[in-house]
């Protein structure tokens, strides 16, 4: 005798607008890594400058996006958050020294560190207003049920 498959949870489909938010929160928390980094270390705020700095962590960005399909879930933590975070960080640690861009051990610190406050730090903000949310709407449908 078989055993049913256990039901999975499906998730509704993420509004496009959802998705884009997102993906410009993540690209706005980079580019601000990046101009706060040049600002503490009196590199010029020009926009070469910037985008030269700027665009290996982008690249790592997309890539971390694409290899977790966040445009499904994209407010999740754990899965795409940690994922593009980590890809952010070493793909764009990786372009940096491919490029003839400095690599030292603390600025991979610093951006492992500061990266993962500004990429998974929005998203558990985000997780518990969204949790919060759905738990006044199932409590309003329990309420006008009485």
């Amino acid at each position: 005798m078989t055993q049913p498959a256990p039901l999975r949870k499906v998730r509704p489909p993420v509004p496009p607008l959802h998705v884009v938010l997102a993906l410009v929160i993540d690209i706005v928390l980079v580019l601000a890594f990046v101009i706060i980094g040049r600002g503490n270390h009196a590199e010029a705020l020009s926009v070469p400058g910037i985008l030269t700095t700027w665009w290996p962590f982008l690249l790592g960005l997309a890539v971390g996006w694409l290899a977790t399909r966040a445009w499904r879930y994209p407010f999740a933590l754990v899965l795409p958050g940690i994922p593009i975070w980590l890809f952010t960080v070493a793909v764009g640690m990786l372009f940096r020294l491919l490029s003839g861009q400095g690599v030292a051990v603390s600025f991979v610190i610093v951006a492992i560190i500061v990266l993962g406050v500004f990429l998974l730090g929005w998203r558990l903000i985000a997780g518990a207003i969204l949790r919060r949310r759905a738990r006044a709407r199932v409590g309003q449908s329990r309420g006008a049920r009485s």
